[in-house]
């Protein structure tokens, strides 16, 4: 299985317009928090024919409209700050927070740990557990990132792309 990470889109719909076909070629998505607002929910639901697992950051606002958003498709599961959940035999949980991620990661229980928050993309073993940050897809600090994590083979790709900042 492969599953797509991503995290702090920040609005940036013309970059995720961009990677969706990408996107799509995953088994399913994993969205760590600060969409910010309900279109980049939407384009998610419009786009990807694969399940999308979301969990609110710290910079999603309206969060009825979220969460309204999100039930407007079948293939969208919204949480609120920690989700955990089987992924065909894999326990996930998926949260904003590195403060919350690496407990959680050192508890063993849990084979994959994602999360988003500080913008930096990140990766190690944590006793049994992977713990991910696919890093920040919106490019604030010149580098839009984004992961691809194989279940079968246990390879992570990071996918980077330099994005040019004008003054």
């Amino acid at each position: 299985m492969k599953i797509a990470v991503i995290s702090d889109t920040h609005d940036q719909i013309w970059r995720l317009g961009e990677i969706l076909p990408d996107l799509g070629k995953a088994d399913v998505l994993l969205h760590c928090g600060d969409l910010c607002s309900p279109f980049m929910v939407h384009a998610l639901g419009k786009e990807l024919d694969i399940p999308v697992h979301i969990v609110l950051g710290n910079n999603d606002g309206d969060i009825l409209a979220l969460k309204n958003a999100a039930d407007s498709y079948e293939n969208l599961h919204l949480y609120a700050r920690l989700a955990s959940f089987d992924l065909a035999g894999l326990q996930v949980v998926m949260t904003h927070y590195p403060e919350i991620a690496r407990p959680v990661a050192a508890t063993g229980e849990y084979d994959l740990v994602v999360y988003g928050h500080d913008h930096t993309a990140f990766h190690e073993k944590v006793g049994n557990s992977l713990l991910l940050n696919p890093g920040e897809f919106m490019g604030l600090f010149g580098t839009s990132s984004w992961a691809i994590f194989d279940t079968e083979t246990g390879n992570i790709s990071l996918m980077q792309e330099d994005i040019p900042h004008t003054s």
